[in-house]
């Protein structure tokens, strides 16, 4: 297993909201990008340095990281990235599966051909992103064809929900898709997911969701007996 490689912190101009949210925008997504990885100390001085911002933001940005448990505050001894929890992980997978079998169950029942054609078009650059091997644009544009699928019902709050209950796992997905052939396994089953909704079969489309997001606690639980460095012990 290859961990994602590393990445400086994306500049605060780059998101929206308050200073704080900023920050805090920007160190979620290098946790969930694996750009910082489970165990790292957080430097809060460094931090401060590359954002260009002052103690304030920073600490208040790491505490709300504390409570989605993407942080973990040890008194007296440091700040550190959370490492990964497999009982998380299976409870967030539980969940979401549970959001997006039923999401994609009603889409495939009343799909427009708006929406065909935007799923059509993830999927086409998901294609052109494996060609170029960038794994890290496949991720985001993987990520996005999900949460198509779940506004597409119409319900305001399924997409937070979903992204709520993902957050471990989220992270947990950078571990595999580096992997040879996961990219490529992994646009197949996306592709069958579209043909099912395309096909307006919502058992169908259930069913390939489901085989779809069965396949990832399959790849992480070997993960957490090699890596243990990266899991909390259960």
């Amino acid at each position: 297993m290859q961990l994602p490689p590393r990445r400086p912190l994306r500049p605060l101009e780059g998101f929206q909201g308050s200073l704080a949210q900023r920050v805090y925008a920007s160190l979620r997504e290098a946790i969930l990008s694996m750009s910082f990885r489970p165990g790292d100390i957080l430097r809060k001085p460094e931090i401060c340095e590359q954002l260009g911002v002052s103690r304030s933001p920073v600490s208040e940005a790491v505490a709300r990281l504390a409570v989605e448990h993407l942080v973990r505050i040890v008194p007296q001894a440091g700040t550190y990235v959370a490492r990964f929890s497999m009982e998380e992980i299976r409870e967030g997978a539980f969940l979401r599966e549970a959001l997006e079998l039923a999401a994609v169950e009603k889409v495939a029942q009343g799909v427009t051909e708006d929406q065909l054609v935007q799923l059509r078009r993830n999927l086409r650059l998901q294609r052109a992103l494996i060609e170029d091997m960038d794994f890290a644009g496949f991720y985001q544009t993987d990520a996005a064809m999900h949460e198509l699928i779940l506004s597409f019902t119409g319900f305001r709050r399924v997409a937070a929900l979903a992204d709520t209950s993902w957050v471990h796992v989220n992270r947990a997905r950078q571990l595999i898709l580096p992997a040879p052939g996961r990219v490529e396994d992994t646009l197949t089953e996306h592709l069958a997911i579209l043909a099912a909704i395309e096909a307006r079969d919502p058992q169908a489309a259930r069913e390939a969701t489901r085989l779809h997001l069965g396949k990832l606690i399959g790849f992480l639980e070997p993960l957490a007996l090699s890596r243990p460095d990266l899991f909390e012990p259960d």
